[in-house]
């Protein structure tokens, strides 16, 4: 039986050790939390799953949340036009694009705490500690395959960034997110659930999300704040009751008709507040130990993309299905720095339409890509084409990106 050590407890870490679990592997699973510390804690991310990282889980049987959680069926856009010390910005853009398959979301903290003590439950080793490198040096020798799926501290540092994939070296935007109970639906389709982006150029961007949260059905305020500018104020606020409050400010400022259906929300726990920043950023996917030994970097350890389109979760997911049939693949062949480099460039192939479209989006939108967005508001089929390409990125490529297969692909829906 081949022995795997994984070490982080999050998407991919805990997709991968139970999928391998589930072959017959001898796995162990390393986190610096407990599954009660993890579900009693603070909120870890946002996360919306659409149809193909929904779908990896299922062929794990490991959508165990799926009848509880809502079932979002659109994506809309709104685009803010300039602010009006009247009555605020009106919005010049607004549609909703329905996906082929629903999407979900779950708050991280039900299911990597529900996910880890299912692990335990089927008889996976799990060490509850704060992994350091020269731990990993030590447990190298005793596991055929170690890999990396903790995104931050000392072991990140392990793996090189790879600047020729990653353009930015600062931080593109402010985050910060509030999960609340008490919004109202939007009154443009009141009995759909749907994922809401609302653009503000020159500002940011607010996402509001259904999702399954410690307490039930929730929702997600999201702001994305261009560095300096009037979103970015969150840093320094501890208190969550002054994170609500200031997350409510300036949606009545920016985004007047999401607010208007936010008057009545409260947060739906001490913990359901987060703010920070970081750098989207692609590293090298093996990691060298003192000792000699090699380790392999998954999911965001190795391409951490901004989350302006709610790629996350759903990239973790792909990259831990695309590792776990590189491992089943292998048999008894050695998981060696070649079988590492050639199983993330696997793994890359999906990975870079992600982050060339994140990319693509933390930048000032250009003229074709206006038009696409504004054409969506008149065209259902644009604005479909645009929702599904949350689940399938690589479909920007025969659209998006270039003026003449933008305005290509417009004269075909206008014909």
């Amino acid at each position: 039986m081949r022995k795997v050590l994984i070490v982080g407890a999050g998407q991919s870490g805990l997709q991968l050790a139970l999928g391998l679990q589930a072959h017959g592997y001898d796995v162990t699973l390393m986190s610096n939390r407990t599954a009660d510390e993890i579900r009693t804690g603070r909120v870890m991310s946002t996360q919306v799953m659409f149809h193909t990282a929904l779908q990896h889980e299922r062929d794990l049987q490991l959508g165990f949340w799926e009848q509880a959680a809502p079932r979002i069926e659109g994506l809309g856009v709104s685009v803010a036009g300039p602010e009006d010390p009247q009555g605020g910005p009106p919005r010049v853009v607004d549609w909703l694009g329905r996906l082929d398959g629903y999407a979900q979301s779950v708050d991280q903290r039900v299911k990597m705490a529900g996910w880890m003590e299912t692990f335990a439950e089927r008889g996976g080793q799990l060490i509850i500690h704060g992994a350091a490198v020269s731990d990993l040096d030590y447990f190298a020798r005793a596991y055929d395959l170690v890999m990396v799926a903790a995104g931050k501290g000392e072991l990140v540092a392990m793996f090189g960034r790879d600047a020729a994939r990653s353009p930015y070296a600062e931080p593109q935007r402010a985050l910060a997110v509030c999960y609340v109970h008490g919004l109202g639906p939007r009154p443009e389709h009141p009995g759909t659930e749907a994922v809401r982006c609302n653009l503000v150029p020159g500002v940011g961007e607010l996402f509001v999300m259904p999702t399954l949260t410690t307490s039930g059905r929730a929702d997600i305020l999201f702001w994305e704040g261009v560095p300096g500018g009037p979103i970015d104020a969150f840093q320094g606020v501890r208190d969550p009751s002054e994170h609500l409050a200031l997350t409510l400010g300036l949606m009545e400022r920016f985004t007047p008709w999401e607010y208007a259906r936010a008057t009545k929300v409260e947060l739906t726990d001490a913990g359901g507040a987060l703010s920070g920043r970081y750098a989207p950023t692609v590293r090298h996917p093996v990691g060298r130990l003192p000792g000699g030994g090699v380790v392999l970097g998954v999911a965001d350890v190795v391409v951490a993309n901004d989350p302006i389109t709610g790629q996350g979760s759903n990239s973790a997911a792909k990259c831990a299905a695309s590792y776990l049939e590189a491992i089943l693949a292998r048999g008894t062949g050695p998981f060696d720095e070649v079988w590492m480099q050639q199983t993330f460039d696997r793994y890359w192939d999906i990975a870079r339409h992600v982050t060339k479209w994140t990319n693509a989006m933390l930048a000032p939108p250009p003229e074709h890509v206006l038009n696409l967005i504004g054409a969506a508001g008149g065209a259902p089929a644009v604005a479909d084409r645009i929702a599904n390409g949350f689940d399938n990125p690589a479909d920007f490529e025969h659209f998006f990106y270039e003026p003449r297969k933008a305005a290509a692909y417009l004269a075909e829906v206008a014909g």
